[in-house]
């Protein structure tokens, strides 16, 4: 199956900015809130409006020992009030069906489940399902602004040292190829191999406009081999100056039904994964729309293989484009 739209360029994809990048390359322990108050669902519910108020929060946690069993919202103060509910424990008015994230997911699932779910806050869990801290709207937005700052001399500095390597190289076909083992269910690790070609292409002189379109496709299928395969994949990358191949393999079980993977939301997902964040069913749609042509074959047989072009002659007349 294989699709082809026109390309993107800086001044027409404002979908594609370098906020969008950065959400998939910080991770939630980089923006999160520590140090987080949590309660107990035997405390009455008057402390915790006293506790609400005087610590200026909105909502919390709450734990049983170190086991996250619910979370406690504004809404649910306000319901405890209507109810007269202030004597009653926290028990009786907490969230017990708790969505929460990872801290080492990266920000763009947490943001995917703030869409989906339409909730103010999540509760971040470490390795061992332990509350480390919690993520807002807020916390993201405030870590997306600082990490801009940041990066904005340093990506500059990149670009003007390395920006025409590919210049002083005399061959019949230059190129270079980056490949990368993906571990299924490594979701500690999901995304470094996205940051890494990211990071290539600008050392490169790519522009980083098609830094990010190739970041977020290969983070999406990155993520894909980690959630949807039998024993994770291979991703790989061939980038030559005038266009940049990326494909990502594995032996299976394959995808039953291509059309129907690609709509927008579809997912099969396990319960587990998306508890986790992840498996919103955007993958394959938020690739697509990165790259310029993208095949998709797919077999029971010899599982899935994703093949994915973004050309870069239409960039000729760019000096920011890659050499």
């Amino acid at each position: 199956m294989a699709t082809r739209h026109p390309i993107i360029t800086d001044q027409a994809a404002e979908n594609i900015t370098k906020v969008e990048e950065l959400a998939y390359e910080l991770r939630i322990h980089e923006v999160m809130t520590e140090n987080v108050l949590c309660l107990s669902p035997d405390q009455p519910m008057k402390e915790a409006v006293e506790i609400f108020q005087k610590d200026r929060i909105s909502g919390a946690p709450v734990t049983q020992g170190e086991t996250l069993i619910g979370i406690l919202s504004m809404e649910d103060l306000m319901r405890a009030l209507q109810e007269d509910g202030l004597a009653s424990p926290v028990s009786d008015f907490m969230t017990t069906n708790v969505i929460s994230v990872r801290q080492y997911d990266p920000v763009v699932e947490a943001l995917k489940t703030f869409n989906k779910k339409k909730y103010g806050r999540l509760p971040v869990l470490d390795e061992n399902d332990q509350v480390i801290g919690i993520i807002t709207k807020g916390d993201i937005s405030n870590g997306l602004l600082a990490a801009l700052q940041r990066d904005y001399h340093a990506e500059e500095l990149i670009r003007y040292r390395a920006s025409h390597l590919f210049e002083d190289i005399v061959s019949d076909r230059t190129s270079l190829i980056l490949r990368y083992d993906i571990e299924k269910g490594d979701f500690v690790h999901g995304g470094n191999a996205s940051s890494n070609i990211k990071r290539a292409l600008l050392r490169l002189g790519a522009s980083p406009q098609i830094a990010r379109r190739c970041g977020i496709a290969i983070y999406e299928a990155e993520m894909n081999l980690i959630i949807h395969t039998d024993h994770g994949g291979i991703i790989r990358a061939e980038i030559e100056p005038h266009k940049i191949t990326m494909e990502a393999y594995d032996d299976g079980p394959g995808i039953e039904d291509i059309e129907l993977a690609m709509k927008p939301g579809f997912s099969t997902a396990t319960n587990d994964v998306r508890e986790m964040g992840f498996g919103a069913g955007m993958g394959l749609v938020n690739i697509n729309r990165c790259v310029d042509d993208m095949t998709l074959i797919s077999s029971r047989e010899r599982g899935t293989n994703l093949f994915m072009i973004i050309s870069l002659e239409n960039y000729d007349n760019d000096p920011k484009t890659l050499g």
